[in-house]
């Protein structure tokens, strides 16, 4: 069934979409879909598995909340999972290629060749964020989990892919099962449940009570990741910085401006040189 419904859901548009092939060379193929649709086909596979999870469990999607250290000022999750021994916090990567990556580093690749942010670094501070709404959980009872598609092969520390680890990189089409597993494994460990479902239900309202779903909010803080708008300085000011939007290298303007004068080749996004071939 679930087949069906992909099939169905790709079949609605035809375009090009980009992609590295694994020689480095950046090379294009037919896709149904827009790099966008890309998007939210992976988040809407995630959610049909989500779904299947026990009654027990409950998760938000698209959080958007407030994040001091963060450049926009929010922190933008594409999943939090409650459940009875753990909180899940899921950053989804829609990228294709070899991705090339060690936890203790701050910039991984893709194909060895085009850089990115440690997605983990990013999601810790995704996860120090969520403290700041649930104040009582401890960073311990947290699992950071980075979901890539089928499009990519890792070449990452192995522990990132052994369960018994706090930080796990998964493909979208196993993340209910390393959930599953990974609960299976705190079950034993723990021997006693870490939050009941009181605490769940506490935590889950909170966050969706804090969760920002105004939509001018979500803009600005989408335009200043692209560097589209200023960002104020401490001292009142106003500062113009601009980021790829990829692996969030400061750009020159010089190189904005090329972005954003090519709206049909980088669709309104910022991108540093090298990534800039990605979109060639």
């Amino acid at each position: 069934m679930l087949s069906k419904i992909l099939k169905n859901f790709l079949k609605e548009n035809s375009t090009e979409q980009v992609s590295v092939a694994s020689n480095n060379e950046i090379i294009k193929k037919k896709s149904n879909i827009t790099p966008a649709r890309i998007g939210e086909l992976g988040e809407y596979k995630i959610n049909i598995q989500l779904d299947q999870l026990p009654n027990n469990i409950k998760y938000l999607s698209d959080v958007l909340i407030p994040n001091t250290h963060a450049k926009s000022g929010y922190s933008q999750i594409d999943h939090v999972i409650f459940t009875p021994y753990a909180i899940f916090v899921v950053e989804t990567k829609n990228y294709t290629g070899t991705i090339y990556g060690d936890r203790s580093r701050a910039k991984w690749s893709i194909n060895g060749k085009f850089p990115m942010m440690n997605p983990f670094n990013q999601n810790y501070g995704h996860i120090q964020a969520l403290q700041s709404v649930l104040k009582t959980v401890e960073m311990s009872q947290f699992v950071s989990m980075v979901s890539f598609t089928k499009r990519c092969t890792f070449k990452v520390n192995e522990e990132l892919r052994k369960i018994q680890s706090n930080d796990l990189i998964v493909y979208d089409t196993e993340l209910s099962e390393y959930i599953t597993r990974k609960l299976n494994v705190l079950k034993l460990q723990k021997q006693s449940l870490t939050f009941s479902d009181d605490d769940i239900l506490h935590m889950y309202n909170a966050l969706e009570k804090n969760n920002i779903t105004d939509e001018g909010i979500r803009k600005k803080h989408v335009e200043l990741l692209k560097g589209k708008i200023n960002i104020e300085t401490s001292n009142g000011g106003q500062t113009k910085v601009a980021t790829c939007r990829i692996c969030g290298k400061v750009v020159s303007e010089k190189v904005k401006f090329f972005c954003l004068s090519n709206k049909e080749q980088f669709k309104g996004n910022i991108y540093c040189y090298e990534h800039q071939k990605l979109h060639r």
